[in-house]
C-alpha cells in the first residue's frame, strides 16, 4: 500500500467530481486531502491527497477513461514534498523576529532530512486572530502555531482551545499579558528563541519534547 498524489485536469462540468470520486471509493482509496479550483478555458484542476492504494495505475487508468477529463498527473503529496508546516500569528515586528528565528532553525534541521516550512502573517486584532486560528484546522500539515503579540486573549484564547483539542498541535506564545498563555504549551519571553523552540518541538531531527519539560515558560 502506497501513499499517493494526483492532478487530474478536466471539463468544468456537473458530476465529474462525483464520478472520479465513485472510482476511488471502488479502490478501497481514501482521501486525505484534497483541493479544487477552476483555471483558464472552464478547465477545473481537482488535486487528491490519497491513502493505501497498491493499484494506482489502475485507478488512474479507470480515470481517464471518464468523458470529461484531460489529464492526469501523479506525483509526491504535499507532506512527502513540505513536510510539516509552522503557523506565526501576531503584530509584524514580532512576526518577523519569530520567522527570523524559525526559519534559521528550520533550515538546519532541512539539511539533516527534514521538511519544515515556515508561514507568517501580520494579523492585528482580537477578532482577525481569533478568525485565522479557527482556520488552521482546514490547513493541512500544520504541527505547530506561535502567536506573537503584546496581547491576546478572549476570542483568541477560545480559537486555540477548540483547535488544540480536535487536533496534534503544538501552541508557543510569546510572554504577554491575556489568557493566552494560560493554555499555549510554551511562553517564550524572547521571540527569535520561540521561533527556535518551534521548530525545535516539531523536528524529527532534534532531542527536544515539550511534554518532557519541567515548566513551560523561559
Amino acid at each position: 500500500m502506497t501513499n499517493i498524489a494526483i492532478t487530474i485536469k478536466t471539463i468544468e462540468e456537473k458530476g465529474v467530481l462525483d464520478e472520479i470520486t465513485k472510482i476511488i471509493s471502488y479502490y478501497n482509496a481514501n482521501i486525505s486531502y484534497t483541493h479544487l479550483y477552476i483555471g483558464k478555458n472552464n478547465l477545473g484542476s481537482i488535486n487528491l491527497e490519497l491513502e493505501n492504494i497498491d493499484k494506482i495505475d489502475e485507478l488512474i487508468n479507470d480515470i481517464g477513461k471518464l468523458k470529461a477529463i484531460q489529464s492526469i498527473e501523479k506525483h509526491g503529496s504535499l507532506k512527502d514534498i513540505y513536510g510539516k508546516r509552522i503557523i506565526i500569528f501576531g503584530g509584524g515586528a514580532q512576526v518577523s523576529q519569530v520567522a527570523m528565528g524559525a526559519v534559521t532553525e528550520a533550515d538546519r534541521h532541512n539539511i539533516r532530512g527534514e521538511r519544515i516550512s515556515i508561514d507568517t502573517i501580520p494579523l492585528v486584532g482580537e477578532e482577525e486572530i481569533a478568525e485565522a486560528v479557527e482556520a488552521l484546522s482546514r490547513l493541512p500539515r500544520v504541527s505547530a502555531l506561535v502567536l506573537a503579540g503584546s496581547l491576546m486573549g478572549g476570542k483568541i484564547s477560545k480559537a486555540v482551545a477548540n483547535v488544540k483539542s480536535e487536533h496534534d498541535l503544538i501552541v508557543i506564545s510569546l510572554n504577554m499579558p491575556g489568557s493566552i498563555t494560560e493554555i499555549a504549551d510554551l511562553i517564550i519571553t524572547d521571540p527569535i528563541q520561540a521561533g527556535v523552540m518551534a521548530v525545535m518541538a516539531i523536528a524529527d531531527t532534534a532531542n527536544f519534547k515539550v511534554n518532557k519539560l519541567k515548566k513551560n515558560k523561559f
